[in-house]
């Protein structure tokens, strides 16, 4: 399988997996961002969901674009702006 180089397509990679963790991993992203440690806490999530991201896409592309990194804050924790956190 060739490695994704099309920023487009690494985006809805990002996007897909980490809306996986948010998915599968609710309860946790919810209590982590009530105790003030999301990225913490998630850390073995996001990462096994950065590997995987990354042996998808062109490491060139990777290193430039730090896409994984937006799609976290862009699929999991905009959506979870109702959430009592010391972030916001």
């Amino acid at each position: 399988m060739a490695l994704i180089d099309d920023v487009t397509k690494a985006a809805r990679l990002a996007r897909a997996i980490t809306s996986d963790i948010a998915l599968y991993n609710a309860e946790k992203v919810d209590k982590a961002l009530r105790d003030d440690a999301f990225f913490e806490a998630l850390a073995p999530e996001f990462d096994e969901g950065r590997r995987l991201y990354q042996s998808r896409v062109a490491p060139t592309l990777d290193a430039q674009s730090h896409l994984f990194d937006l799609a976290i804050v862009d699929v999991i924790l905009i959506n979870k702006g109702h959430i009592p956190c010391k972030v916001w």
